[in-house]
């Protein structure tokens, strides 16, 4: 019986991966056979890439590349070092993404450009240098989020971005079709990772009373449904938003 999760030699692509969700799924893929690039950006404290050296070393012949997904030129540039070290990308999950809460009355228009640009732009500027790497049957998954749904207090800036992705996913499902690849959304719902924690703890307390089944996400629930979209068995699924948050959030 075939292995539906089988990603021996593909190439995959995951943004943001030098931690959090993103860590566990270039991990993850890594386990499955795949061929991984652990992407990350510059921080002036270094430990973005201290910490993707980390994920890396636990991987199978990885390649290590910084890239601000929030700079075209820098992704153009990123997504021709795969083309000339890995022959192309079979698998691009954009993960990349930063969060700067405050209420819309306090929050600067630095920090409302700053989260649309690395959210958003991220998204955009990958999906479309990806487009002349990747190959047919290929598969793109975008991280959006609950808040695009929800619209939760003070994410004006985060809750855009991620609504923004899941339209941002269905026109790319249109257009990316014509290369047999799919692409599909992911809105996880509060995650227990380091931005996840960064909600004040009475918030995080208010939105845990909300979740039916009575727990915080974990990074394996949102990289289980990432495998999934990927793998052979969801050929036939595109332009698709998949809500991962026990219950927290039940719209269309």
């Amino acid at each position: 019986m075939e292995n539906w999760l089988d990603f021996s030699g593909k190439v995959v692509l995951v943004t943001g991966s030098s931690r959090g969700i993103g860590a566990g799924m270039i991990a993850a893929f890594d386990r499955l056979g795949a061929r991984c690039v652990v992407n990350y950006v510059q921080d002036a404290d270094g430990r973005n890439a201290s910490d993707a050296r980390s994920v890396a070393a636990t991987l199978n012949d990885a390649l290590v590349v910084e890239c601000d997904v929030a700079d075209p030129a820098r992704v153009a540039m990123m997504m021709e070092t795969i083309r000339r070290e890995r022959g192309g990308l079979d698998v691009l999950v954009n993960n990349a993404g930063i969060l700067r809460d405050r209420t819309i009355k306090k929050m600067t228009l630095e920090e409302w450009k700053s989260v649309i640009d690395v959210n958003l732009g991220g998204v955009f500027n990958c999906i479309q240098h990806a487009g002349a790497i990747l190959r047919s049957q290929g598969r793109i998954v975008n991280l959006a989020s609950v808040s695009g749904s929800l619209g939760i207090y003070g994410q004006a800036n985060y809750a855009s971005s991620k609504a923004a992705i899941m339209a941002l996913t269905r026109v790319a499902a249109r257009e990316y079709a014509r290369q047999q690849a799919t692409v599909n959304a992911i809105a996880p719902g509060v995650i227990d990772t380091e931005m996840g924690r960064s909600i004040p703890e009475a918030s995080l307390a208010k939105m845990l009373e909300q979740i039916p089944v009575g727990r915080l996400g974990n990074v394996q629930d949102v990289v289980d449904a990432a495998l999934f979209l990927c793998s052979s068995h969801a050929q036939y699924i595109t332009g698709q938003v998949i809500h991962v948050n026990g219950g927290f959030y039940m719209g269309g």
